[in-house]
This record gives C-alpha cells, sequence and structure tokens, in this order.
C-alpha cells in the first residue's frame, strides 16, 4: 500500500476553496485536456455525502491505457467548509484509493488544504511491480494542482463579480 500526504497554502479564505472543490453551476468551467476531468454521476445530499463522480487524469503510457486514467469515486464524511472522505476504485491499474482532504483556516484570508491518500493496487504481482511507479508518478504534480487550485480561485472571483454587475448596485 502507498500512502501520500502534502499540504498546499493559498491565498484565499476556506469559504472560497471549498467553492473550487463544491461549486456545480452550469457555468463550471470544463478543462480542454480530454485526458483530466470530472464527471458528476451523483450529486449526493445537500452537503454533499454520497456525490460520486467519474474522473479521467494523466497516467503513463506505458500502462496501455493511451495515457488516461479513470476512476470511480464516493465522497463521505462531508464537513462543509471543512472536510471530506473518498473511496475510489480506478484503472488501468486496478486499484482501491482512500484519500481525505481538509481545510484549515490559516487567518489573513490564508487556507491550507492538506491531502492524504492511501492506494493499493488490487493484484499482488501488479502490486510488487508497478504500485509505487504508478502512485509516485500520479502523486509528484503538486506544482500543478498549486496552479490549479489559484487559476479555480481566479475563475470564482471573476464570476463572482460578473453575478454583483448582473444584480446592479446594492441598496
Amino acid at each position: 500500500m502507498q500512502r501520500h500526504e502534502y499540504s498546499i497554502e493559498l491565498n484565499a479564505p476556506p469559504a472560497d476553496v471549498w467553492e473550487v472543490f463544491w461549486y456545480r453551476g452550469p457555468d463550471r468551467p470544463q478543462p480542454k485536456d480530454v485526458k483530466t476531468r470530472i464527471e458528476i454521476l451523483h450529486p449526493g445530499d445537500a452537503d454533499g455525502n454520497g456525490l460520486v463522480r467519474h474522473c479521467y487524469f494523466p497516467v503513463p503510457k506505458w500502462l496501455l491505457s493511451r495515457g488516461v486514467g479513470q476512476s470511480w469515486e464516493w465522497l463521505t464524511e462531508v464537513k462543509p467548509l471543512e472536510s471530506w472522505r473518498y473511496d475510489a476504485v480506478g484503472k488501468p491499474l486496478w486499484s482501491r484509493a482512500t484519500g481525505w482532504t481538509s481545510l484549515t483556516d490559516l487567518g489573513d484570508g490564508r487556507t491550507r488544504i492538506n491531502f492524504v491518500e492511501e492506494y493499493e493496487a488490487f493484484n499482488p504481482v501488479m502490486r510488487v511491480l508497478f504500485e509505487k511507479s504508478v502512485h509516485s508518478r500520479l502523486s509528484r504534480d503538486n506544482d500543478t494542482i498549486l496552479a490549479a487550485f489559484e487559476g479555480g480561485l481566479r475563475w470564482h472571483r471573476k464570476r463572482k463579480a460578473r453575478e454583483a454587475e448582473a444584480a446592479g448596485p446594492a441598496d
């Protein structure tokens, strides 16, 4: 079993960071790269408990999946503006994963996002041969993730400005 932990700090309060993860409006931006996208299969309850998603993400081409991995994930233990857990089944290296994401308010409009994931290939031979290298490859893109969050925060700030402008002046 592999375990990966990392944290990212953002210049945004927890409510804004939460929105990057959980906003489901029809204007939600979709990645242009078909290798990276998330489809919501079931929205879950009002907090997001029970949400089911189908994720696509880049994997090493030597896994013979045209460089695209997939996972089917369900979210539980959702505490709005604080944390959630996900459990997943993924391929091409058939595996299971459990992950936890939490938001820590650092004050002064800053938030730390903490990620923890445990990952294990089902097949014991595949586990020995490939699990560590595949998981380390999937877990090494922390800079890309930081850029994605910062882009998501910029998009939400612009969306809120457009909505405020459309609503007109406040009385």
